[in-house]
This record gives structure tokens, C-alpha cells and sequence, in this order.
């Protein structure tokens, strides 16, 4: 009997609901309690200072030395006021994960030996952890392990509680080397950001509202996941250490129903999202949404939007904190893009727009029309630079996990199409099929609008589409969804790369648009000839149909788009001159950090790749064969106790069969196994980073399947009292 499995399975089943109480009956009451907020700072610090952090955040300029301090001062008050014992410099490595270390208040005064409390404004603005052991590309050696955090003002500090009953004071910081380039995902973000808003407030100042002096990336991200249960999590050595099952039969009943998706949460999971959406709401993280995904024990929690920056920090913060709270309700969240064949993989709908400082949704259409040009400005030119950029936007979401997902399962493909709907479709097809924009003629008082057309936008078009889940870029009335980013990652990788390339094209947008106008051609008649023009130049990008097809694939090479199905193929992408040309000229990355993201990606590929080689290695022989061998043997002593007993042949060659079966499934695992073994010493011997990828994608990932099928098989032969591993039925549908 595999004791292991069942021992899970009845720790699995004995579980009950961990009780949850409400902090008080309302959420404002609690909300942002544990965040150092704009209130907080406005009623600790005082009225000189609260006014240099306010202006550093909102122009980004430089904090002095005395606000520092007093901005110091105040957040120690206020954390020990809340139980913190230790501060830290919180930040995100590009190990894909947050990390922190922790430093105690507590110090020595060496005039009297006495304990005290400190913490001054340089430990607040800079700290330096060791950087040797994470991932720098090659931009540091091994033995130069000094890196430096800097505290990113713009995102509020807040306190992480912890299970020993005591708290942490958590700085959001920038981490750069110590010759200065960026080893995070937030120092590009913040550039990107920065780029975006000097790109679009100029576009708006010159031709539309001269009142406007900033403009903000918005993002709200979807988060998918799945809930097992933490016995039968540890008994699967694939999940532990890959994240995801390597092996396991389709379950009978999966999602074909569709009877999961929306339906009744189950208890005990509910009480873990009330659980965890309790502290998210104390951190300052706006989480609304909750709701049962596709498939079996599959779900997922949504934010309102916020500025990019603070939005990319609390999904980061928010993965870490469903992991803490999972353990209190003995739960294992499952944030890998493909953890289970055969069913929904999980995303990360990165939902994107641009907002004005004075409230107005660049991305939004109005009942006015000359509020509607502005929005098909920003409209088409988004649309133009996923379209001139489609092979970056699919190397920003590159990684071994979703290069399991894309394309399978309602995940979008790895073709980059964007989905507009039938009403921002045919708008298009209107604005390209218009005659000549020099033969309108303009008298006075004529409506400029309504000769071109802008007057047919309905006012509200959320509704009026429907939604592609086959899109891995949809238009959603008043945003544009990037569904194609995997649950596993960070968001600060494929908005950077988003900002970055729409602010590059609002840049040539307005420079075309000026080269117009000095003919002397009237604005509107201007920005609509280029948009014109933007629209027959994107057309390739728009699809609106089934994007899981086989047509589609041969349509889209027939438009020329790129296909990139493996992850080196994509990350290829950064290496390329006009990749970097873009990012190097706007001062996003430098060349050297874009060798060594491309490097860094390749390596983070190639060890997960290699991670899961060894574990299908080592369950498939020390789980599933010898296990296999053991029945088999069973079912040999069977059968010859049934030959000397005289029981007529007929009647034990099903057997016979099975255990022919048995030897041809676990011979062909051998056999399989050996070979990928050979094919990861093949792929370890090469130098070239770039080509140990390749064979890695192909050769090595090559037998996964292959073995997978044969140890599948076997699951259906086996006697279910023998199996080892947990099966798809028990960690999907027991909850």
C-alpha cells in the first residue's frame, strides 16, 4: 500500500474550516491600517517635511538628509506602535520573488551600554545587502557582492505581521549594483513609467488639454491560482519541488462540465480567501473580486486598478501573502502557469490604461467627439506599437512555466493578436476605408468631427464587445487586457515593456503629427490623416476570431506575424539591435542590463527546465517502476498459482496481458528516462548559454511527454491501493 498517499489523503479529508473573524463590520475601518499612508504621514510628520516626500513622490526629485530623518523617525513611532521589532528594504530580485533583510530597531548606545531604538534616514533611504547571490547576468563577479537598496517613496511602506506574533516595518526599494545598474524588475518599471507620462502629457498638452501636467499608467491584475491541500501537496515531490505535476491521468470528471467556473465557493476555501483578503485590505491592497475559475480547484482575486508602480507591488506582495495565509488553513496555493494537464492553466490579466492627473481615462470613449479623437489617439497608437513590438510584448511574458500554458487550454496563444470587438473593429474599418483627408473640405462652423466620422463612437462601448479568451491582447471597452502574462510572474517585466513601447510610439506620433501641421492642415485634420494612416499599418495585429485554431496559425504566418512557441525563441527577442536600440535610447535599460536580463532569463529557463528533467527522472524510477515491478510481480504469482490449480488459460490471459503491459510501459520509461538523462549531460556540456536553452526546449523537454504518457498508462493499470502519488481526482476535487 503506498502509506504515504494515504496517509495524505485522510489528513486531506479530516480538514475543517479555519474559523475567520472579521476585524470590524466595515472595510473602511481597516483598510490601509497597516500602510504608512498619506494620512499617516500628514498627521506624523511635520507640514516642511510632508510637503518635500509629497512633492519628491510626485516629481520623483531627490529627498534631503532632514526630511529623511524626521520621515525616519515617524515610521519607527509608528511600527513599534504596531508591533514591529525589525525594519527591512523590501524588493524584487529577478529571482522572480520578493526579497528582504531584516535588520532590528533595537541597538546599543555605547555611552551608557543601555538599549535603544533607532533608525535613522540613511538606513530609511539606502541599505546594502549582499547582491552576489542573485541573478546579475554577469554583470557581477561572484566576489563583488556589494549591491545597494534605495527606498522607492512613491509606494507606501507597510507591516508584514508575523506568525511569531511580532512584525516587520517593509520598505519598498528600487536594487541596483554597485556600479549602478538595475538588478529588480521595479527600477525599469519606474523609467517606463516616467517615459510614458513625458511621452502622452505632451501629446495631450499640444493637441488636446493644455491643463493636464501628468499621466499615469494604470493596471489591475487578475490573479489565477490553485488551492491544494498541503498533506497531499508534500506528497507529491513534483509540486514541492517543480510546482507543477509532472505525471497524473485525466480525472474522469474534470472541467467538461463547466460546473466549477463561477460556481459555490467551498467552505474551507472561502475562509482562506477571507482570510487573506482581510490582510491584503490592512496592507493597502484594493482586492474585490473572488470567484471559482475553469477548472477544479481553480480560482482567482482581482484588484480595482491602480498606478502601475504600487499595482506591480501589491501583486507581488499580495503572491507572498496567499502563500503565508495558505499555511494557517494548511493549503498549498499553486501560482505555476500549467500545474495540472489537461485543464486551465492560470494567467495574469494584466488589465492596462492611462489616466490623467485630472481624471480623465485616455482609453475611454466619450459622447463628445472631440473627447473621442483623443481617445482614438491613444487608442490606435497603443494598438500601432503592439503591433510594431508584437515580438517584445511575447519576450516580456517568456518563462518555462507559461511556454506549458500558452496556447493550451484557454491561454492564449503564443501569436501576439489583439482583439478590439466588433464596434472598435468596424470604427477602424471606417476610419481606413474614409476618402482622402485632403479632399474634405472645411467651410466655417462646419463640424470637423462628424465629416470624419468621430461622431458614430458610441458613448458607452463596454458592452458593445464581447470578450476573446483565445486574445493575449483584448480591447475591453475602456482598457486593454494582456491575458497572455503567466500567474507566476512578476508584472513590472511585461508593463515595462508595454509602457516603453507605446510612449516610443506617442513620441513618433507627435512628431509626425507637427511634420502635418507645418503644411498647414488644420489639427484634427492632421491627427486623423496619421491615425489613417497607423490603422492600415496594424491591421495584421487585429483578430477577431478563434486564436486556439489551426487557421489561425496558418493565417497569421500568412500576415507575417511571428510565431515564438519555445521561450528561448522569445527571449532571442532581447538580443536583437532594435530591442536594444529601443530601451538603450529612452534610457530604460543600458546595453549591459539587456545582455544580462536576456542571460538571466535563459539561465532562470534552463535550471526550472533542468529542476523538472530530474524530478520526471527520479519519480519515474524510484516512485512509479519500482512500484510497477512490485504489482507486476503480484500479478505473475497470480497467474501461476492459477495455472496450478488447472484454471483454464481463457480466463487469466487478461492478466497475461496486463503484465505484458506493465513490461512494455515501465521498459519504455527506462528506456526514456536514460535518454533524457544523456540529452541533460549533452545540453550541460555546452558553453553557449543561449544554444544549452535550445537543446534544453527541444531534446531535453523533448522526452517529457514521452514518459508522461507511458507512467500515465500505468496509473489505469496499477491497483489504486498501490499507487504511490496522489491522483488528479484527489488533489483537484478534495478541498
Amino acid at each position: 500500500m503506498a502509506i504515504t498517499r494515504f496517509k495524505a489523503l485522510e489528513l486531506a479529508q479530516s480538514r475543517t474550516g479555519t474559523p475567520v473573524k472579521l476585524p470590524t463590520e466595515k472595510v473602511s475601518d481597516y483598510y490601509g491600517s497597516m500602510t504608512f499612508s498619506d494620512e499617516v504621514m500628514r498627521s506624523l510628520l511635520s507640514p516642511e517635511a510632508y510637503l518635500k516626500i509629497n512633492t519628491a513622490i510626485q516629481t520623483g526629485s531627490k529627498i534631503d538628509r532632514d526630511a529623511a530623518d524626521e520621515v525616519a523617525a515617524a515610521m519607527k513611532s509608528w511600527a513599534i506602535s504596531k508591533g514591529a521589532t525589525h525594519y527591512t528594504h523590501w524588493f524584487q530580485p529577478l529571482t522572480g520573488t520578493t526579497a528582504e533583510k531584516h535588520d532590528s530597531f533595537f541597538d546599543i548606545d555605547l555611552s551608557n551600554g543601555k538599549a535603544v531604538e533607532k533608525f535613522k534616514g540613511s538606513a530609511l533611504v539606502q541599505q546594502e545587502p549582499d547582491a552576489s547571490s542573485f541573478p546579475n547576468g554577469g554583470i557581477r563577479s561572484t566576489f563583488e557582492a556589494r549591491g545597494y537598496t534605495g527606498w522607492d517613496p512613491s509606494s507606501p511602506a507597510f507591516i508584514m505581521e508575523n506568525a511569531a506574533g511580532t512584525a516587520t516595518l517593509c520598505i519598498p526599494s528600487v536594487f541596483v549594483s554597485y556600479t549602478g545598474e538595475a538588478l529588480d524588475y521595479k527600477t525599469p518599471l519606474l523609467k517606463s513609467i516616467e517615459l510614458v507620462d513625458k511621452a502622452a502629457t505632451a501629446v495631450i498638452k499640444e493637441f488636446f488639454n493644455r491643463d493636464v501636467s501628468k499621466v499615469i499608467p494604470t493596471l489591475g491584475a487578475e490573479q489565477e491560482y490553485f488551492v491544494v491541500d498541503e498533506a497531499l501537496f508534500n506528497a507529491r515531490p513534483d509540486l514541492v519541488m517543480a510546482g507543477r505535476t509532472v505525471f497524473g491521468h485525466a480525472p474522469a470528471k474534470g472541467q467538461q462540465l463547466e460546473d466549477h467556473y463561477f460556481g459555490s465557493i467551498p467552505n474551507r476555501v472561502n475562509a482562506f480567501m477571507v482570510d487573506f483578503e482581510i490582510e491584503a485590505l490592512k496592507l493597502g491592497m484594493p482586492v474585490r473580486t473572488r470567484h471559482n475559475e475553469v477548472a477544479p480547484a481553480q480560482f482567482e482575486v482581482a484588484p480595482t486598478f491602480e498606478e502601475a508602480n504600487l499595482a506591480c507591488d501589491h501583486n507581488a506582495l499580495l503572491m507572498d501573502l496567499m502563500s503565508k495565509v495558505a499555511s494557517k488553513h494548511k493549503f498549498k496555493v499553486l501560482f505555476h502557469e500549467k500545474p495540472f494537464a489537461g485543464i486551465n492553466g492560470s494567467g495574469k490579466h494584466n488589465n492596462w490604461a492611462l489616466a490623467t492627473d485630472t481624471g480623465i481615462n485616455l482609453l475611454a470613449p466619450s459622447s463628445k467627439p472631440k473627447e473621442n479623437l483623443r481617445f482614438l489617439t491613444f487608442f490606435v497608437n497603443t494598438l500601432k506599437a503592439v503591433h510594431d513590438r508584437a515580438d517584445l510584448l511575447r519576450a516580456s511574458i517568456a518563462s518555462a512555466g507559461n511556454e506549458h500554458r500558452l496556447g493550451a487550454n484557454e491561454a492564449p496563444p503564443a501569436i501576439v493578436s489583439a482583439f478590439l470587438g466588433s464596434t472598435m473593429s468596424q470604427v477602424l474599418d471606417d476610419m481606413e476605408n474614409m476618402d482622402g483627408l485632403d479632399e474634405i473640405q472645411l467651410e466655417k462652423g462646419d463640424n470637423v468631427y462628424l465629416k470624419l466620422g468621430i461622431n458614430k463612437i458610441p458613448s458607452l462601448i463596454l458592452d458593445n464587445t464581447d470578450r476573446n479568451r483565445t486574445s493575449p491582447f483584448a480591447f475591453t471597452g475602456n482598457k486593454f487586457e494582456f491575458r497572455a502574462v503567466g500567474s507566476s510572474a512578476n508584472s513590472a517585466a511585461p508593463m515595462t515593456v508595454l509602457n516603453t513601447i507605446v510612449a516610443d510610439q506617442l513620441i513618433k506620433f507627435r512628431k509626425e503629427v507637427e511634420e502635418v501641421l507645418e503644411k498647414g492642415v488644420k489639427k484634427e485634420l492632421a491627427i486623423m490623416e496619421v491615425l489613417k494612416r497607423y490603422v492600415k499599418e496594424s491591421k495584421n495585429i487585429r483578430f477577431e476570431g478563434n486564436g486556439y485554431s489551426d487557421e489561425w496559425v496558418e493565417e497569421a504566418a500568412r500576415r507575417g506575424l511571428s510565431n515564438l512557441k519555445t521561450t528561448p525563441e522569445a527571449l532571442a527577442v532581447y538580443a536583437r539591435p532594435e530591442s536594444i536600440e529601443l530601451f538603450t535610447k529612452h534610457g530604460i535599460y543600458s546595453k549591459e542590463e539587456m545582455h544580462a536580463r536576456h542571460e538571466i532569463e535563459l539561465e532562470n529557463y534552463v535550471k526550472k527546465i533542468q529542476i523538472e528533467s530530474r524530478v520526471i527522472g527520479d519519480m519515474a524510477i524510484n516512485h512509479i517502476v519500482s512500484t510497477s515491478l512490485k504489482y507486476q510481480t503480484q500479478l505473475v504469482e497470480n497467474v501461476k498459482g492459477q495455472k496450478e490449480i488447472g484454471i483454464d488459460p481463457q480466463y487469466y490471459a487478461p492478466t497475461i496481458e496486463m503484465i505484458k503491459k506493465i513490461s512494455e510501459y515501465t521498459s519504455s520509461i527506462v528506456r526514456l528516462q536514460n535518454g533524457m538523462t544523456e540529452a541533460r549531460k549533452e545540453a550541460n556540456n555546452i558553453e553557449d548559454l543561449e544554444e544549452r536553452a535550445v537543446l534544453y526546449s527541444t531534446k531535453v523537454k523533448g522526452y517529457f511527454e514521452e514518459i508522461r504518457y507511458s507512467v500515465d498508462k500505468l496509473e489505469l493499470i496499477i491497483d489504486d491501493d498501490e499507487w504511490p502519488l496522489p491522483k488528479y481526482r484527489e488533489l483537484l476535487l478534495i478541498k
